[in-house]
């Protein structure tokens, strides 16, 4: 489990960013896949998912996990709010104690925010499509409608791709120029091969929120040697599936 500085310092919070190390998964999975979605014995990932409730806090509820689909739809849980199914959302936003919030990611960036005055905690799943649809502007944008003052939030990039090993095409650079031209800094171009840096471009968008509070934690999934799921390293393994690994937040 790695864990944050910034967020580390902050009082009744819980926080832990997993990744592939500790469960109980065998095969292309080993060991601790938290990914209901994946091909994995669904067995094995609950049984994942109670370990790593465990590292956070025993006596916490189930693990909010949410059904993403790569939008810019979040869901905001109070004390109103009914447990039903998994949401279809790349975000969850919260206030409530003892609720573990996650979501999971093999390559996209995990971020965790906290908002340690108004005592507010999100979870973002941030692949390429979120971020550029607007899931980041979107849950910041809900914090501070709920009273949170930009100086007040910290938010933390989780490990994900590095822009070494994120290659795209063209067509994927022209979508991005499409919607702003200053997009092009996001990009680069190493022996005739275009790759993009999806961290860097997930960092602009925090900082065009006034977020001041925020870290990177410098991991690449894509390298083996790191022990993280990833789903572009399991394509060119051509693997069948992969695991995900797990982000999580909880107030106590």
């Amino acid at each position: 489990m790695i864990k944050s500085k910034r967020l580390s310092k902050i009082k009744n919070l819980n926080h832990g960013f997993f990744n592939s190390e500790g469960g109980i998964s065998k095969s292309i999975y080993k060991s601790l896949n938290c990914g209901p979605g994946s091909k994995d014995k669904p067995s094995n990932v609950r049984k994942n998912l109670e370990l790593v409730k465990k590292k956070i806090k025993n006596p916490a509820r189930d693990i909010f996990l949410l059904n993403q689909i790569h939008s810019n739809k979040f869901v905001y849980i109070d004390e109103k709010y009914q447990f039903k199914s998994k949401p279809k959302v790349d975000a969850v936003i919260t206030n409530q104690k003892n609720l573990p919030i996650a979501i999971l990611t093999a390559d996209c960036v995990p971020i965790l925010i906290c908002d340690h005055k108004k005592k507010i905690i999100a979870a973002i799943h941030a692949g390429w499509k979120g971020a550029y649809k607007g899931i980041v502007d979107r849950v910041i944008k809900f914090m501070i409608k709920k009273g949170s003052e930009p100086q007040n939030i910290t938010a933390v990039m989780g490990p994900s791709i590095s822009i070494y090993n994120y290659e795209v095409q063209n067509d994927f650079k022209n979508k991005f120029l499409k919607k702003d031209r200053r997009n092009k800094i996001f990009f680069r171009i190493k022996r005739e091969k275009l790759y993009f840096d999806l961290t860097k471009y997930v960092k602009s968008i925090l900082l065009k929120n006034k977020l001041k509070k925020i870290e990177r934690i410098k991991i690449d999934t894509f390298d083996f040697r790191n022990k993280f799921f990833s789903a572009r390293r399991a394509l060119s393994l051509k693997h069948d599936d992969y695991g995900r690994n797990i982000s999580i937040i909880m107030l106590n």
